[in-house]
Formats: structure tokens, sequence, C-alpha cells
């Protein structure tokens, strides 16, 4: 199963590679920012979770722009820059003392982040055909996940909010790793080049972001993603590690191996999840995810239900909420990527890939605000019935968008495999 999820061209697979190495450090950090701002640097939570939302409306606000610059340079020279942008704000989150300095370091951040992951993306389209860009982007997700999960292993064992050195220095080790992807990118000079061709004086613009919105599938998808991300992936950073702190009462090492049991779901099931769906319907994998995490929602209330009976329970239903949402994300991982891709033409790819990528800025933003305040309502439970009716909607959605799409499009026919071709310069 590994050998027929890797891409075919040795260039994709180097940027595999670099996936993994970048993907350690940020498992070191991951789920500590909202712990690290409040217990270690005193933020109160409100304003936690505005600088973590901060982060979310520069992302928001920059990403149009670096969709347009790989359109129109090549992704490369926006990739390369942006990573070493963002190594340098995540390790500047060391120097933190204050609400001011966070934000002007959650806003380098965001800087740096707002175009990796649509130029990565468009990287990686452009080397894989259509027949493998599903399986190849499952296997980018499982080794970022696994990266993830080393890290955050590492730093479970590791991070003492009595000690704020140990944060310092995963947040050090995090800027780092952020150059790995960087180095190799420089080392392939022909890849990340400029997709489109050239046009002559007389030849029509291919458009722009409103074309982009003018598909009706892909603005279905982008309504289906602003659900689930902001009933899920936006909650976990904040929503997620808060309840289980605060409302379930578990200490935050918890927290870390429940990270460590979303890794493992993930690294032991993409490639099955892969071989399984593949010739199936996209849109019904999408709302299935949607099922799936509103029962990983439901069984973290469960963690704060029983907390005042048994500790020992409550910890185990949150880790066994980290399992299942792995488990969901395993399905959605190659197949959004996969679709977006699916609809893009290869003159717009780059804004279609930022415009996937602002579902997570835009969700950044609501998730982080909206989860402190609903989780001091009736002991958590609104946030949760928040969270898991949210999910539930995104599968309607989902299922609303097959009738949107041709069969190859949902993927219900598997395409003929094309010789691969190389980016244009």
């Amino acid at each position: 199963m590994l050998r027929r999820a890797l891409p075919r061209r040795s260039e994709a697979r180097r940027l595999l590679l670099g996936t993994l190495l970048s993907a350690v450090g940020r498992g070191l950090t991951l789920p500590f920012l909202f712990i690290y701002l409040t217990d270690v640097r005193g933020l109160t939570d409100t304003r936690a979770g505005l600088v973590i939302g901060w982060y979310g409306v520069v992302t928001l606000a920059l990403s149009p722009l670096g969709g347009t610059l790989i359109d129109r340079i090549g992704a490369r020279r926006v990739v390369v820059p942006c990573l070493l942008i963002e190594a340098i704000g995540t390790g500047s989150l060391a120097l933190v003392h204050s609400t001011g300095s966070a934000l002007l370091v959650m806003t380098v951040i965001a800087i740096g982040s707002s175009a990796i992951w649509s130029g990565q993306n468009t990287i990686l389209a452009s080397l894989t055909d259509d027949d493998e860009r599903q399986r190849v982007f499952g296997l980018n997700f499982a080794l970022l996940n696994l990266g993830i999960g080393i890290g955050g292993m590492t730093s479970g064992a590791i991070v003492d909010t009595a000690r704020p050195g140990t944060f310092q220095t995963i947040y050090l080790l995090d800027a780092v790793t952020y150059l790995m992807p960087a180095l190799i990118l420089l080392t392939l000079p022909g890849v990340g080049h400029r997709l489109g061709k050239r046009r002559g004086v007389d030849e029509p613009s291919p458009g722009g972001y409103l074309t982009v919105l003018r598909d009706r599938p892909f603005r279905r998808l982008v309504i289906f993603g602003l659900i689930l991300t902001t009933c899920g992936y936006a909650q976990v950073e904040v929503g997620f590690a808060a309840f289980a702190v605060r409302v379930a009462e578990v200490n935050p090492r918890v927290v870390a191996w429940a990270l460590a049991a979303n890794t493992v779901m993930i690294v032991l099931a993409q490639l099955v999840v892969i071989r399984r769906i593949e010739g199936r319907s996209r849109t019904r994998a999408l709302a299935v995810v949607g099922a799936v995490f509103a029962a990983a929602w439901l069984v973290l209330g469960a963690a704060g239900l029983v907390s005042g009976a048994s500790a020992v329970l409550a910890a185990l239903f949150v880790v066994l909420c980290s399992a299942i949402f792995g488990f969901g994300e395993t399905m959605l991982s190659p197949v959004m990527p996969a679709l977006t891709n699916a609809l893009a033409t290869d003159e717009l790819r780059g804004r279609y890939n930022a415009m996937s990528s602002m579902i997570f800025g835009i969700s950044g933003v609501i998730g982080p605000v909206t989860a402190g305040p609903l989780i001091g309502a009736a002991n958590g439970m609104v946030w949760v019935a928040f969270v898991v009716g949210g999910c539930l909607v995104a599968s309607l959605v989902a299922l609303s968008l097959r009738r949107l799409l041709t069969t190859e499009q949902d993927g219900r026919a598997t395409p003929a495999p094309a010789s691969p071709t190389p980016a244009l310069a």
C-alpha cells in the first residue's frame, strides 16, 4: 500500500520528506499555544483566544494575495520566503511576554503561513497525475501527522507550566524544522515554476478570484469546508484543549497523549482508508467525515460529564475523542485537496488552493473567539452542542454537492494514468 501511495516523480517524494521533517517541529508546539499563553505567559483566556484569532484574520487577509502570486510568478518564489518568515515568527514565540508582543509575533507567523499551504499543494498537484493525486495527498497528510505525533510525544514528556524554558525550547526547535522544506525546495530548481501558459497581447485573461467564485461546485465545497473546519479543526487548539483541561479536568499532558492517539490512528489507518475510498464518491466520504467529527465531540462531552466521578475515565474519553477525530481526518485529507484540484485549471490552480486554505483562515477567526465563551456556558455543554450540530450540517452540505459534480470529479471513475509532464517555466 505504501509503494502504491508514493508519487511517481522523485521530486514529489522529496517534498513529502520535507513535510515529515517540518511536521516534527509543528508537533512539538501544536497542542500547547493556548496553555502557553495563559498558564505560562499570564494572558487571560479571552486575550489568548483573541491573539490566536488575530492570526486567522491576518492569514485570511493575505491568502488571496498568495494565490495570485503563485499563479503569476510560481509557487517556489512564494513558498521559500514564507517558510523563512514562518521560522522567524515561530522562534520568536519563545520571547513573548505580553498581549502586545504575542499579537506582533502571531502577525509574523501569519504572514509566513498565509501562502505555504496553498503553495505546497499547488506544487504537489503539478507533480502528480489525476489518477495518483488523491493517494499522494493522503500520504502527505499521513506523513504530516507522523511528524506531529513524534513531536507531540516528545514535547509531552518535556513541557512543564512551572518551567517556561521548556516551552521556549520547543518553539525554537519548531523554528529550525521550518527550514527543512525550504532547503529541499531549493535543491529542486525545476520545481514550482509558473503553471499557466504566458498569454499574448490579444489573448483573453484566464480570470481571477471572481472566476473561481463563479464555479458553483467549488463554491459549495467552500461552504462545506467553512462549516466543518469551524466546528472541527478550528476547535482543536482552543476548544478541545480548554474543554479537556478546564471541564474534563485532565492534566495538560493528557492533551499531548490525545494528540499522539490522533496521530497513531492516522498513521495506521491512512493507507487503508486511501485504498478503500479510491473509486468511490468523494462527496459521500466528506459527509462521513462530518458524522465522525460529530461523534468525536460527543465523546469529549462525555469526558466532561464523568470527570467528577472518574479522572481516569475522563482522560480515556479525551484520548478516544482525538483518535476518532483522526479517523475522520484520514478521509478528509486526501479528498478535499484532490477535489479542489480536480475543479481547478492550471492558470488558476494557485487561486483555487488559496481559496481552499482561506477556509482555515476564516474558521481560525471564528473558532478561537467563540470557543472560550461557549465553553464557559453550561459547563461546556453549549460548546459541545454547537460543534456537534455544525459537523452534522456540514455532512448535509457535502451530500448536496454530489449532483453538481461529474463522475470523474466526484472520484467515482478512476482516471487513466498519464505521463508526468514538468511544470512550465
